[in-house]
């Protein structure tokens, strides 16, 4: 899709599936599952939707999928469909990994950050993508190296650690333009130091959203996943994001929605915000 005189595509990591009830929170099953139904064990599907920007020279990465180091009981409890595989959608777009210039994390779950580093011939495990600069808040990288009883399961040292060696992190303090229209935004609430990322060009405006507002179906200020660590900041943070977006008539890029990868968002009387349009890819 061409934004203004930058480029973005969706760059897809296949599917995997999670717990409905976890990813509602507080809301009851007989409405989260009218638009999101569950399988026997209780688990929606989602999809696992990065994005490549290319803007200023730059081939930029905006998150990195599940990856491939993960075992064979991982992918029978998430029901992981890596068709196709992130390197493979980068493939079609005539990318290699070394095409690379910056990666950009939202944060640094596993579904977000699995896709950062690859297992070598060796058995060491090493960025996915060699000639980039990996962008990060700072405070996300503390809390993900201090994960806790809580955190612990999606924070895998495996998938930053590797880079920290290396000194391929570039940590971010609070918003900050990466490159010229492309901005990490910190959008708290998911995580303490949760980003979403601003790209703007020529007077038009695409937000990727991360884990903020996972799925069209999170557009509803209370519909909060129950990941999240600090809810009511999220809720805070949804709020702004939703005015400024229908205000401002902002793309919205959704990583993890099966059915819609972007639109726009109107807002009703009562305060309530539905998406007004889906975006066409081109």
């Amino acid at each position: 899709m061409k934004l203004g005189t930058f480029e973005i595509y969706p760059v897809s990591d296949g599917r995997f599936r999670l717990d409905g009830g976890a990813m509602f929170g507080v809301v009851p099953k007989i409405l989260w599952e009218k638009c999101c139904p569950a399988d026997e064990s209780n688990r929606i599907s989602l999809s696992l939707t990065a994005l490549l920007i290319r803007a200023n020279g730059k081939n930029i990465l905006v998150d990195t999928g599940l990856g491939p180091k993960e075992d064979a009981k991982f992918h029978r409890l998430f029901a992981v469909e890596r068709t196709p595989t992130i390197l493979d959608s980068l493939r079609r777009l005539g990318l290699g990994p070394e095409d690379i210039h910056l990666v950009i994390n939202t944060h640094l779950h596993f579904d977000h950050a699995g896709g950062n580093t690859m297992s070598a011939r060796d058995g060491s495990i090493r960025p996915a993508f060699p000639k980039a600069r990996y962008v990060i808040q700072q405070g996300e990288f503390e809390d993900a190296v201090r994960a806790n009883e809580r955190t612990r399961t999606s924070y895998r040292p495996d998938n930053f650690t590797p880079i920290d060696h290396i000194n391929q992190w570039e940590f971010l303090h609070g918003d900050t333009e990466i490159v010229p229209g492309v901005t990490a935004v910190v959008t708290a609430g998911h995580t303490r130091c949760h980003q979403s990322v601003k790209i703007e060009s020529e007077g038009r405006t695409a937000f990727f959203l991360g884990d903020l507002i996972p799925t069209v179906s999170h557009l509803p200020l209370p519909y909060i996943m129950g990941y999240d660590l600090f809810p009511i900041q999220t809720l805070e943070t949804k709020r702004w994001v939703l005015d400024r977006a229908f205000e401002e008539r902002w793309l919205l890029l959704f990583e993890h929605d099966p059915m819609v990868q972007a639109g726009y968002v109107r807002k009703e009387q009562d305060g309530k915000y539905f998406l007004r349009e889906v975006a066409a890819w081109q």
